[in-house]
Order: C-alpha cells, then sequence, then structure tokens
C-alpha cells in the first residue's frame, strides 16, 4: 500500500479536503485504485454532536456513520463508497485503546501515548486503508490521508498545503509563511515532497523557483512527483481527465441560471449545507443551468422578524418572492420552523417548485395539516409535545442515549440522530415516481439522519385531503416518499386509489401532480449524487430543474420532452 498524506500550515481553510480529493482525482485518472482516510483531533468519538454552524455539515455514510464533510468530498471526487472507519478521531483512538486496556489486552502493562496511542493510529490506517470502496475486490493502490500518519519512506509521499499571502499595496506575493509553516513541520521529523499553494493570484514562476529553492521541493507536475515519490510510474497511466475537463468546460460556457431559494435554519454557514449545494450544482449542470443560491434564514420569515428586525423580514420576503424554487433542507430544533412553514406554504399556493429534504418534508406535511386541513395546531412532537395533532412523531426505536443496534449489515445507524437504519427499499411499484425519476429501479436505496417521522395514524386523514405518499418502508406502516394532489383532484378522491404505490422503510417522499414540483424525503438524496451522475430526484424527467426550465419556456407555449434537457447516465 502507498500512502499520501496531506497536511496544512499558516492558517485553517485552506482547502486540505479539496487537495486530498484533487490528488485522489488525478491518480485515478492514471488507472490507478484510490482510497481515502480522514484524521480529525478532535476528541468527538464522530462528528454526529457537533454543531453545523462550527463544524459544517455532518456527512451520513452507508454504514450509518456521521463524519467529517471532508469525506463527502472524497465519496463525489472519487466515486467510492466510504465506511464510517475511513473517519479516524482522537476520541475514537483513545475509545479503542481504553476498551483494550478494560479487557485486560495489554496484560497488565502501563498504557502510554507511546507507543499505544501511536501504534493504534498506525494498526488503523493500516488495517482501513486495505478495505475495497470502490466495489472491486482486493485493496486499493494509494490512500490518500489527510492530516496524519507515519509511514515508510519508500511508500510514503508528504504534500503540504500553505498560504501564498499576496500584498495589496504592491501586488507582492510573500513566500514567509510558507517557508517557516515547513521549517516547523521539518521540526515534527516531517519533511514534505510537495507543497499546494493558495494565492488570490496565479503563482508566478520566480515565486516558485524561490519555494522550490528555500523549501526543497521539486517544480514540476504534481501527479509526475507523486507517481515519482511512490514509486509507481511503471505502472501508472498518463493521466486521463477529459471527463472532468468536458465538465469544467460546460459550466464555464453555461448562459442561463436559476434562482433557488434555500430556507434553513445554518444558511450562516454554507459548509452546513455542502452536499445540497453540490447536489444542485450536479443537477443544474446536468440541465444547463447555473445555480445562482439565495440564503435565507428561516427564522427571518417569521411574523416576529418583522417586529424586531423588519429590513431582514422584507429583504427575506422579496428573496423568497423572486426565487424560481425552493428548498428547504434538513435540520433540529424549532428554531426557524415556522418561517420554513411559511415559505413551504408559499410555494405550495403559488406553484414554486418545492423540495423539502428530511425536516423540509415534515415541514410540508405540517404547512398541509394546519393550511388545508385545518388543524390549526398541528406539530411534530419535536417542536410541540403538547399538540392535540401531532402529524410528526418520535421514532419508537430512537432514544435520548447511545443504542447498541446491529451493524453487521452496513445499513444500520447507532445514535439518536440516526434512526436504526441506513438505506431504505423501494420496489418499482410506483409509475409514477419511480419511473420518472428513479428510472423504472426496482428499490431505492439512500441515507437517513432523522429521529421523527411522519404519524401513521394520520396518513388516512392527510391523503384524503390530497397529500399522496408513495413511499413506504418495506412494512408498509411509515411513510418515505410523498406527493401532494391539487385542490381540482380532491374534489374526485373518492374515485382516485390512493393505495401506496411504493414501500420504503418510512414515509418520505410527498408530491403535487399539477403542481410543477412539490416533494418531500424523509431521506437524503444529496449524500449520493456525484459529479456526472445527479441524485435522482435532483435529477429525472420530472424534476427540480427541468421543470424549472419548463416553467420558463412555456410563455412561449413550447411542449415540454425528454429533449428539453440533457441526462447524464
Amino acid at each position: 500500500m502507498k500512502y499520501v498524506l496531506v497536511t496544512g500550515g499558516v492558517v485553517s481553510g485552506l482547502g486540505k479536503g479539496v487537495t486530498a480529493s484533487s490528488v485522489g482525482v488525478v491518480l485515478k485518472a492514471c488507472g490507478l485504485r484510490v482510497t481515502s482516510i480522514k484524521i480529525d483531533p478532535y476528541l468527538n468519538t464522530d462528528a454526529g454532536t457537533m454543531s453545523p454552524f462550527e463544524h459544517g455539515e455532518v456527512f451520513v455514510l452507508d454504514d450509518g456513520g456521521e463524519v467529517d464533510l471532508d469525506l463527502g468530498n472524497y465519496e463525489r471526487f472519487l466515486d467510492v463508497r466510504l465506511t464510517k472507519n475511513n473517519n479516524i478521531t482522537t476520541g475514537k483512538i483513545y475509545q479503542s485503546v481504553l476498551e483494550k486496556e478494560r479487557k485486560g489486552d495489554y496484560l497488565g502493562k502501563t498504557v502510554q501515548v507511546v507507543p499505544h496511542i501511536t501504534d493504534a493510529i498506525k494498526n488503523w490506517i493500516e488495517s482501513v486503508a486495505v478495505i475495497p470502496v470502490d466495489g472491486k475486490e482486493g485493496p486499493a493502490d494509494v490512500c490518500v490521508i489527510e492530516l496524519g500518519g507515519t509511514v515508510g519512506p519508500d511508500n510514503f509521499c508528504l504534500i503540504h498545503v500553505s498560504l501564498i499571502p499576496v500584498l495589496g499595496v504592491v501586488g507582492e506575493q510573500k513566500t514567509k509563511p510558507t517557508q517557516h509553516s515547513v521549517r516547523e513541520l521539518r521540526a515534527l521529523g516531517l519533511t514534505p515532497h510537495l507543497l499546494a499553494c493558495r494565492s488570490a493570484q496565479p503563482l508566478l514562476e520566480n515565486t516558485k523557483e524561490k519555494l522550490s529553492q528555500f523549501c526543497h521541493v521539486p517544480n514540476q507536475n504534481a501527479h509526475h512527483s507523486i507517481l515519482k515519490q511512490l514509486n509507481l510510474l511503471s505502472i501508472a497511466a498518463p493521466p486521463n481527465l477529459q471527463a472532468w475537463t468536458k465538465r469544467a468546460e460546460t459550466y464555464d460556457n453555461l448562459k442561463n441560471s436559476v434562482r433557488i431559494a434555500m430556507v434553513g435554519k445554518y444558511v450562516g454557514l454554507a459548509d452546513s449545507y455542502l452536499s445540497v449545494v453540490k447536489a444542485l450544482l450536479h443537477a443544474c449542470i446536468a440541465c444547463s443551468l447555473k445555480p445562482s443560491i439565495d440564503w435565507i434564514a428561516a427564522s427571518d420569515l417569521e411574523d416576529e422578524s418583522a417586529k424586531l428586525t423588519p429590513k431582514d423580514h422584507a429583504a427575506a420576503w422579496e428573496t423568497l418572492r423572486n426565487a424560481e424554487c425552493v428548498l428547504v433542507p434538513g435540520g433540529f430544533g424549532d428554531r426557524g420552523v415556522g418561517g420554513m412553514i411559511l415559505a413551504a406554504k408559499y410555494a405550495r399556493e403559488n406553484n414554486i417548485p418545492y423540495l423539502g429534504i428530511c425536516l423540509g418534508m415534515q415541514i410540508s406535511v405540517i404547512e398541509f395539516a394546519r393550511s388545508v386541513l385545518g388543524l390549526k395546531r398541528a406539530n411534530s412532537n419535536e417542536f410541540d409535545s403538547e399538540t392535540p395533532n401531532p402529524v410528526v412523531i418520535f421514532m419508537p426505536e430512537g432514544d435520548y442515549f447511545y443504542i447498541p443496534v446491529d451493524q453487521s449489515g452496513g445499513s444500520y445507524g447507532h445514535k439518536v440522530i440516526i434512526p436504526p437504519f441506513g438505506a431504505a427499499f423501494c420496489p418499482a411499484t410506483c409509475r409514477q415516481l419511480v419511473d420518472l425519476r428513479y428510472r423504472n429501479a426496482e428499490y431505492v436505496d439512500e441515507r437517513h439522519r432523522h429521529r421523527y417521522e411522519v404519524n401513521p395514524e394520520a396518513i388516512g386523514v392527510l391523503e384524503e385531503a390530497g397529500l399522496k405518499f408513495v413511499g413506504k418502508d418495506e412494512t408498509g406502516k411509515r411513510m418515505e416518499i410523498l406527493e401532494l394532489y391539487s385542490l381540482s383532484v380532491v374534489c374526485h378522491v373518492t374515485k382516485l386509489d390512493l393505495k401506496f404505490f411504493c414501500f420504503l422503510r418510512y414515509p418520505q417522499i410527498l408530491e403535487l401532480p399539477s403542481h410543477p414540483f412539490y416533494v418531500g424525503v424523509q431521506f437524503h438524496p444529496e449524500f449520493k449524487s456525484r459529479p456526472g451522475r445527479p441524485s435522482a430526484l435532483f435529477l429525472g424527467s420530472r424534476t427540480f430543474f427541468t421543470i424549472i426550465r419548463f416553467c420558463q419556456s412555456r410563455d412561449e407555449e413550447s411542449e415540454w420532452s425528454e429533449e428539453n434537457f440533457v441526462v447524464l447516465e
């Protein structure tokens, strides 16, 4: 196994994750198999309980692991399926060592940082690196590690990410901060083989030469330097990056854009919804559109905001009214829920395409119950434990403490914020939804992260009023996918066959057939979106963005057809 280690210096947030992902893409383009590991210094055992404002989004893996958002970058760039063990934290390492100590595995020896903690880190890296993540048998050729690890020199390449500041007055590129950062790295016994430098401007040739001279790194093509250091030149092919180049050129040449209102709780930090943003980008490019995301703090839409911060309130509503589609992503807690409900109502009543993810689906159910069924106090038990009309309830499998559940099948989670499963399965019996979005798939495999679900006892009355649940779990008791019928259809509801057409694991998709696009999903489709292979619910025959283009063109009385958009298989 060959290892590439990516470290950072000078300041944080330089893009070590993107650098690690990009290195993996280049190595994969050379015909090598690549896996990735992220090492985080915090004592948390995973990212599940960390605030989105502090750490960005929590990315969910197929095995239910809640991990750092950089693993989402690895999956998207490399098109692999990682495991929770690909994210190493200090907390995990210490926990594993202490568990061994309690079981007597150290045979009475004094447990210390050296050698026990350091050995645990090396053993973890070596064991995880050989796990195949690309669907093929056998270990990968190269493991890209972000932040840490120590291995032999013949199988090791260190890339140091640093900053080259540019003085505003004279525009001079300064190399001193990087030189000092490399010096500190060497003091720890690590010598970088390559530098990945970030700057406001492209590096000048004399800047490169200075860095090469004072930091003792070669000034040559990155992939050639990495392959040479890892002794892989004999087996690697020239990099084939045609697909990535084509995507970049396509994006650069896009003329039309679509305005998307993102109504959420954590809009102060865009990384809180990183996977959603990337899924929007993947789908928009496939539909020949540039995404223009307007961030709206949900609390700014509420009536209370009109009294306390009238300017923010007016600006939020102006942004919402100018949007061509509305997306309400996931979240926890009651802050901003009122604003999300208002956004869902506005989209439903004004035929604005709407996609609700996880909490966003539950919001659409609450809004429908209040506005259409007249249940003014309809709510989720998460927000009002005393509501007389609980249309969203706590999941019976959940608990506010750790739940040891089966992990062997690779499809279960283990904490309160993850239900005890990580995938939903849907037979292709829902012709409208599966044919048009999932391309007649036999089942749907998506990732979940939630504690609450649509109340099964409320399904009947909601469907009679036009809210059509088209997805359940395999037990047939929980909703995963729902659609919304228009009021023109409701008057004929007694004549319609309103059975659940898909069988997923929990109530999950909602849609209004005569509405351009009104869909709610309990799972997180954004976690499996890939460049060149957008998520089915962001891209399909009647999707979030192709409908926008159709709506833009219908004033010209042009008919919608499959030829009106691009689908990337």
